[in-house]
């Protein structure tokens, strides 16, 4: 096994104990945190934007070190559960195009996998780049332009219902390129430093037929009337506090193991930016 391997190995384990009820969340989500890793933070205080519950940044931290943070999301829900781990020196309830903080005050902002849910992306990008200080660093995690294409299903004329039912379940709003992002990230006074795609197409196939047997099957058994997320909440999974044996874990994790190849497509991006105007 690879360090990358291990590392994401290690990563699912870990998410897996914590939240053996979204597997398929849990195989994304530690492909994409080892990529942020990886890459690391930044030094200052930090905006995870999004943060819902915390659990993503509490990984990060653990790796990384970084502590002085504020997280935000627009579910008091989550919120709730966020300051419950008490990581953030606070939480704040509010939505990303309406960011309750002066401006210049944070060094870095950080988005994992919300960006392409928000309606209001321009407003958002230009309040980011109100709350950062000049040079400050915008990065983010968004499902790519190659999304659908990495799909096991679709890639025919009949295929454009089964790509909307993704989306509609995953509230995916966008997958724009690296050269969308470069346009709508200047416009708010931001330029890429780097950029990296990730989530191999044998991966993106993975998590598809693991959120096909969770949560798209609840999904369509309730025939589309609430979101994954609500479902969870409903059957009491959000503030459930079991958490999977190690060795349970271990196992789940051996079964779903994340095995990265070179080239292809990718269905994920990772985007760093700095700011470079006021």
């Amino acid at each position: 096994m690879t360090d990358l391997q291990a590392m994401q190995h290690q990563l699912l384990l870990q998410l897996l104990q914590e939240n053996p009820w979204q597997p398929a969340t849990n195989y994304w989500r530690a492909i994409e945190i080892e990529q942020v890793i990886r890459h690391g933070l930044c030094p200052g205080r930090g905006l995870d934007l999004g943060c819902g519950d915390g659990q993503i940044m509490k990984l990060i931290c653990d790796c990384t070190g970084t502590r002085n943070l504020i997280g935000l999301d627009l579910d008091p829900y989550e919120t709730e559960l966020a300051r419950r781990r008490q990581l953030y020196r606070g939480v704040v309830t509010s939505s990303s195009h309406q960011l309750p903080f002066a401006s210049a005050t944070f060094d870095y902002v950080f988005s994992n996998s919300v960006l392409e849910h928000i309606g209001p992306i321009d407003e958002t990008l230009a309040e980011v780049s109100r709350v950062l200080c000049v040079r400050g660093v915008f990065i983010f995690t968004v499902p790519g332009p190659e999304f659908h294409a990495c799909l096991a299903r679709g890639h025919g004329d009949m295929d454009v219902n089964y790509y909307r039912q993704v989306d509609q379940r995953c509230a995916h709003l966008r997958y724009w390129t690296p050269q969308q992002w470069s346009l709508k990230l200047r416009a708010a006074g931001f330029e890429i430093i780097c950029e990296s795609a990730y989530m191999t197409m044998s991966e993106v196939q993975r998590w598809e037929v693991l959120a096909s047997w969770t949560s798209g099957w609840l999904y369509r058994l309730i025939r589309r009337r609430m979101r994954p997320i609500e479902i969870q909440r409903a059957m009491g999974m959000r503030r459930s506090r079991f958490k999977l044996p190690a060795k349970f874990a271990a196992a789940l994790a051996w079964l779903m193991v994340i095995r990265p190849e070179a080239g292809g497509s990718h269905g994920c991006l990772y985007i760093r930016a700095k700011k470079i105007s006021s």
